[in-house]
């Protein structure tokens, strides 16, 4: 049966919810909330069905063929999507299923986008509710890409092959022990996170809050003000340092631990991804110092904006809205464009960016020398014709998933800038989307609930490199 192995996980990642639905309720317990009791019976929901799943598909056998991988992989975050809204569902918010799924999905797809307003006054459970869904998503994205994705082979990430990942077989015991390697390496960059901003001046609940929604660049905070209602430059730089450190593969500091200190300043990936953020930072601010006279107030807000919306976090201390068409255009590309493939940052990724570059030239290269030879690379290492077309075949499916979510949304209503950027939103999985419907300073609570919908499904397709999601809605996936 082929569901009955992806059940069975899912059913054991149902039960693992359960547990972490704790946290919240004693959180609540803690400072004297009301919301406990919501936690507590979406945790004995999650219990009682995830038992059920595990029974119910109980085996032995725990390896899974590549149909399964693909179905887990996306089976999972629904399932932890819907569970996760049970929360919001029960609370005194009294959202309906709709916005109660947009903002749990939001949530473990790191996206951000909310549709919650007052959240100074919300109580403290549902505040580290939504942090932990984005801590879970971040951690569980990059365990994705690292024991998944490259034996799914998803749009080129098969260049990301590791040893002992050869066949769909071992994926499940893989995931395993990456997740307990990469968790002590998330786990540890979140309370060194949280430490420095408890240092530099931010409350103990608001630094753990914001250091799990930092690491994981889902941008959820506890403020409507975002990170402006601090106006603290340390405590600014300290969240743009590990919203890049979020934003980089953390293969690589599997590779440092082992002694290849070296390893994350050699990768070409990490090199671009660096110089593109200084050049867009030091672009932003010469263009906002076109029309104000401090430099350094200019520099300060343009460095974390940027970054803020490079890494997919979604943070906010200006609204940049009012910087102008051109930084409009210019966020609207660092968008789709994204971070390092491995990390929790989505969006394009820069490596498919460097292997299009390469395809590109070795065509200009071939124009002008037919008898030539050139091969792609990245670093340094030949890349292989088939990943150059899986590369080139996600690119063209990024543009027309854009494009489609772009003309529905227009379709159902909603103004050029909100289609155009809530469908970047969405794939790029950033947060907030421009203009003055869901820009920096709004939610998205004013949008019609199918507008919300297809938002979701958006979240979802952009979080697991669209082609996951895509493949299992074909026929031919579903034929033996």
């Amino acid at each position: 049966m082929v569901f009955q192995p992806v059940l069975y996980v899912i059913g054991y990642l149902l039960s693992a919810l359960s547990i972490i639905l704790c946290i919240p309720a004693g959180v609540d317990a803690f400072y004297g909330d009301n919301q406990w009791q919501s936690f507590t019976f979406a945790s004995l929901i999650s219990l009682f069905f995830g038992i059920i799943l595990i029974l119910a598909n109980k085996s032995d056998d725990l390896s899974i063929n590549l149909k399964q991988a693909f179905l887990l992989t996306t089976l999972s975050w629904v399932f932890i999507a819907i569970f996760g809204s049970l929360p919001f569902i029960f609370s005194d918010l009294e959202l309906s299923f709709t916005d109660a799924l947009f903002e749990s999905m939001s949530g473990i797809t790191t996206t951000g986008s909310t549709v919650l307003s007052g959240l100074d006054n919300l109580p403290h459970g549902i505040l580290i509710w939504r942090s932990l869904l984005q801590w879970l998503g971040g951690i569980g994205i990059v365990v994705i890409a690292i024991a998944f994705l490259p034996i799914l082979k998803v749009g080129g990430m098969q260049l990301f092959h590791t040893e002992s990942s050869d066949s769909s077989q071992k994926v499940l015991p893989r995931a395993g022990q990456i997740a307990s390697i990469i968790g002590i390496i998330y786990a540890s960059l979140t309370i060194l996170c949280a430490l420095l901003l408890w240092l530099f001046g931010m409350p103990t609940f608001d630094s753990i809050a914001h250091s799990m929604t930092t690491l994981a660049t889902g941008g959820f905070s506890t403020s409507d003000m975002s990170i402006a209602k601090y106006n603290n430059v340390n405590i600014e730089f300290i969240i743009c340092i590990f919203m890049i450190l979020g934003s980089l593969p953390f293969v690589l500091y599997l590779q440092t631990l082992r002694g290849n200190v070296s390893a994350i300043f050699k990768d070409n990936q990490v090199q671009l991804f660096i110089l593109l953020i200084v050049t867009s930072v030091l672009i932003v601010t010469f263009w906002k110092y076109q029309n104000t006279a401090s430099f350094f107030n200019n520099f300060r807000s343009s460095f974390f904006n940027t970054i803020s919306i490079f890494t997919g976090t979604g943070y906010t201390t200006q609204n940049f809205n009012n910087w102008g068409s051109f930084i409009t255009i210019l966020f609207l590309f660092l968008m789709l464009v994204g971070g390092c493939a491995g990390s929790t940052t989505c969006g394009i990724k820069i490596f498919r960016l460097q292997i299009l570059y390469q395809t590109a030239k070795i065509q200009i290269f071939k124009l002008l020398n037919p008898h030539g030879v050139s091969v792609a690379k990245y670093n340094k290492i030949p890349v292989s014709e088939s990943i150059t077309s899986s590369v080139m075949g996600y690119f063209f499916m990024f543009i027309v998933s854009y494009v489609l979510i772009t003309l529905i949304l227009s379709f159902l209503g909603n103004d050029f800038l909100t289609s155009l950027s809530g469908a970047a939103t969405s794939l790029a999985n950033v947060g907030p989307g421009l203009g003055n419907v869901i820009g920096p300073s709004k939610t998205f609570a004013g949008l019609s609930d199918i507008t919300k919908w297809v938002l979701i499904i958006g979240m979802l397709t952009g979080r697991l490199e669209l082609l996951s999601v895509i493949i299992i809605l074909t026929p031919s996936f579903w034929r033996n």
